[in-house]
């Protein structure tokens, strides 16, 4: 269909008109320029034509879509992570009132990059009375060891946010300050992914403006800081248990950012490098997630586990731009909120565009009284974003809400500390619409808008933000909170506009293959998520050859000679089950083995551990790949074979979609070499296990049923019926699973494999020796290889373990980093 026969989209009365006609859509129609009026009409129009007015399904699609995507958060101090709360409804905001908010933003950037080069500088609004001393030093986060100390490049705040408030009438205020962490960001880009698979072409017909841009500018600022072609910039995050940690796992992906912690990196003459599997490689900058106080143990807090020895002296010599300059967090405290108004008018001669929240430090007479006197109509909130006495958090406590006796202990812990408390004005926030149980109901919002440095130095808005609609009518202060919803910002033009779609650092870089650097640390990550896959499907297939077995009706786990104490003897050994659980049932056996979370190789407790080191590699894995991942296992009826059974092929065919993922769609990097290595490696010590198992001659029961077993666990049953006219033989068997180079299955076919993975890595010997873990693979794969079936005993096999486990050793000791006590006795036991 063409533009000029395409027909109008006529607004229906539909969602909004309901939601207006209850006396909610004042926001929408009442203060709205008649343009984002009729922009909102199509919009509703459309999502509505999306699901046929149903508003549950189009919020279940929007849902399944951010599932799709990957997106999860978690609550601070829990230890499950959420599915994203994504509302199906933008919210929507003209061009024209927009502009007035980006030069506001660009303002008030401009403001904190001021005020940080005089705080960490020559310190004269001290000094000439327009800043208290207390507020910059009375700060926890004021490092006193950045005075004096500027970055190389002269700018401190490369990303920053603003959290906004609008009011009822249209003016936008600002909440908060944010220019430690610019969180959200990466949320901000993944609900535009999701509306844009959700919605199709109405992003398009809205003419919403796109985000792309904006991140091609910010990493270009980024990248023109390092005063280096090509340079390297990575993301330093607290780890996979931090609040945000799937949002900069997210960005990082996003924007190709290596993602470290901070043992991955060190520093060596002033200089910042990431431990690779190829040795030490520079670091330029590092966009940091985690405190100033947090960055060096040494020079800050000696109880820091999350940052890097020295680097301090990195920053502070040259040798590594930081975003943002660490010391800047002074900034966002409510005390400094309080002299915002001033101050940009001192420093910039010009009022504020965007007026702060009325704030009130208490650390003056005048404010203090103010603050006391107006306690019913004021929230009262941490001056310095700590607990203090009477406020136990560092959310704005309503005063009107305060009991006489909490309200008397306030306003005495107040006079005796004044300066640790602030006033701020109750804000009403303007309300936009949220599907909230297949209801069209009105929710607060605020939106955390950003602003980037640009390649030239200058300042770039994101034409769109982050929004939070809240669950109750108090200031959000957090990133989500339970009960919370997110929406996309769409800021409309009232005609399409050309949009630059520019690659994402300046001019266009070379032709580059491979997939990268690999931290030692994602390497380690990669081998054992390899390890823990192939353990639980190796489980997996044991429970599934007891519940299938057709002796399992008459055979008990304890009969001398049978196939079933042998294969309980493989799940006792792993640790899938414990002595007592041996004695039981095979049902119940089976039972424990598949949800057995305590010991270390049940089926759910290997699962558990898969997930957790996958979460580490969530910027490296493809969305499929981890949607399969963190797909959970189907409830399991332990009095019942069938359930069990069934889900024993639910299982197995989750494991061969992954590999069928591995196999079709990882690039052959080194972090697909490290993956395979750790299968390879699992799979062989396994086939070894079961051989000796299943082989040994006992001298009761019928060995062809025990040979037969070991066939249909390693997939080998069909092609030893196609090469032997006879049952299962001890020696055919052993020369097919253990000695045969085109057995997939076989135990040299997986050595041969790891001797392949190894001799692609990377080398640090300059004299072309193989390094030790390439050797040791070599010489067992040559061992194999001149071994003939009837050599390959239960004693051999044992020995052929050890060498296995030693290959493992030198594999770490080679590419991986140092683990702390705990994990290394957890992957022990697992051993």
């Amino acid at each position: 269909m063409t533009a000029e026969t395409k027909p109008e989209v006529v607004p229906s009365p539909g969602w909004l008109d309901d939601y207006a006609a209850k006396g909610s859509g004042g926001d929408l129609y009442g203060d709205a320029s008649p343009v984002v009026a009729e922009c909102w009409r199509k919009v509703a129009s459309g999502l509505a034509a999306l699901t046929d007015g149903d508003p549950s399904a189009l919020q279940d699609a929007t849902a399944r879509h951010a599932a799709d995507l990957g997106l999860a958060f978690r609550l601070t101090g829990a230890e499950d992570e959420r599915s994203w709360p994504l509302n199906a409804i933008p919210l929507i905001v003209g061009a024209d009132e927009w502009a007035e908010v980006e030069r506001g933003l660009v303002q008030r950037a401009e403001l904190m990059e001021t005020l940080a080069a005089d705080i960490y500088g020559p310190q004269k609004l001290v000094k000439d009375g327009h800043l208290p001393a207390a507020v910059v030093a009375g700060s926890p986060f004021f490092a006193r060891k950045m005075i004096g100390r500027s970055p190389p490049g002269g700018r401190f705040i490369h990303v920053y946010a603003a959290d906004l408030a609008r009011g009822p009438g249209g003016q936008w205020r600002v909440l908060q300050d944010r220019v430690r962490v610019a969180g959200g960001v990466g949320y901000a880009l993944e609900n535009r992914l999701a509306m844009s698979r959700a919605v199709g072409n109405l992003l398009a017909d809205a003419h919403a403006r796109r985000l792309s841009d904006f991140f091609s500018q910010m990493q270009g600022g980024m990248a023109a800081a390092c005063r280096r072609e090509n340079p390297r910039i990575a993301l330093l995050t607290p780890g996979r248990f931090n609040q945000t940690y799937a949002e900069q796992a997210h960005l990082a992906r996003y924007l190709g950012l290596p993602l470290v912690e901070g043992r991955d990196l060190t520093v060596l003459d002033d200089r910042l490098y990431v431990g690779t599997i190829a040795g030490p490689k520079r670091v330029d900058a590092l966009w940091r997630w985690i405190d100033t106080t947090a960055l060096d143990p040494l020079s800050f807090d000696a109880k820091s586990q999350l940052g890097v020895a020295n680097l301090f002296d990195a920053w502070a010599g040259g040798g590594v731009e930081m975003v943002n300059w660490p010391g800047v967090e002074v900034l966002e405290s409510a005390a400094f909120a309080a002299f915002m108004p001033r101050l940009c008018r001192v420093l910039l001669g010009e009022a504020p565009i965007l007026p702060n929240v009325a704030t009130w430090w208490c650390g003056q007479a005048v404010e203090s009284s103010t603050v006391a006197a107006r306690l019913d109509e004021l929230a009262l909130l941490p001056a310095f974003g700590q607990p203090i006495e009477g406020l136990e958090s560092r959310d704005p406590v309503a005063g009107a809400g305060l009991s006489d006796t909490k309200r008397a202990s306030i306003i005495d812990a107040l006079w005796r500390r004044p300066m640790d408390y602030c006033g701020q004005e109750i804000v009403r926030l303007s309300t936009t619409p949220a599907i909230i149980d297949g209801e069209i109901v009105p929710r607060p919002f605020t939106v955390r808008a950003f602003v980037a440095r640009d390649p030239d130095g200058g300042w770039s808005v994101m034409p769109g933000g982050f929004v939070r609609l809240s669950s109750n009518s108090a200031l959000p202060t957090s990133l989500m909170g339970a009960g919370d919803l997110s929406a996309d910002l769409w800021i409309v033009d009232e005609k399409p506009t050309s949009h630059h779609l520019g690659s994402r650092v300046a001019g266009e870089p070379p032709i580059s293959r491979g997939g990268g650097i690999l931290a030692s640390q994602a390497a380690d990550n990669l081998f054992w998520f390899g390890r823990y896959n192939e353990r639980a499907e190796t489980m997996v297939r044991i429970v599934r050859a007891i519940l299938a077995s057709p002796a399992e009706n008459d055979s008990s786990p304890s009969e001398e000679g049978g196939v079933l104490p042998r294969l309980t003897a493989l799940l006792l050994h792993w640790g899938a089950i414990g002595p007592e659980t041996a004695k039981l049932s095979v049902a119940k056996i089976c039972a424990r083995a598949l949800t057995e979370t305590r010991l270390p190789s049940g089926v759910a407790s290997l699962m558990r551990r898969r997930q957790q080191v996958g979460m580490a590699l969530r910027e490296r894995l493809a969305r499929d790949f981890w949607r399969i991942v963190s797909r959970p296992m189907p409830s399991i009826k332990v009095d019942q074979p069938q359930s069990m059974l069934t889900n024993t092929r639910w299982l197995t065919e989750h494991f061969s979609a992954l590999a069928g993922l591995i196999s079709e769609n990882m690039v052959r990097s080194a972090a697909w070499h490290f993956l395979e290595i750790g299968q390879r490696l699992e799979r062989a010590q396994a086939i070894c296990r079961m051989a000796r198992q299943l082989t040994a001659d006992t001298g009761d029961g019928d060995p062809a049923a025990a040979l037969g077993l070991l066939l249909d666990l390693c997939d080998s049953q069909i092609i030893y019926r196609s090469r032997y006219l006879t049952g299962p033989v001890a020696n055919p068997v052993r020369d097919l699973v253990l000695l045969d180079p085109d057995n997939p299955r076989a135990l040299v076919f997986q050595v041969d494999e790891i001797v392949d993975h190894l001799a692609a890595l990377p080398s640090l010997r300059d004299d072309n020796i193989p390094e030790a873990p390439l050797r040791a693979a070599r010489a067992l794969l040559g061992e194999l290889q001149a071994a003939t079936a009837s050599e390959m005993t239960p004693e051999r096999l044992e020995a052929i373990e050890d060498q296995l486990l030693g290959l493992s050793d030198a594999i770490s000791a080679r590419y991986f980093l140092q683990l702390d006590s705990e994990e290394a006795e957890r992957r022990s036991r697992v051993l």
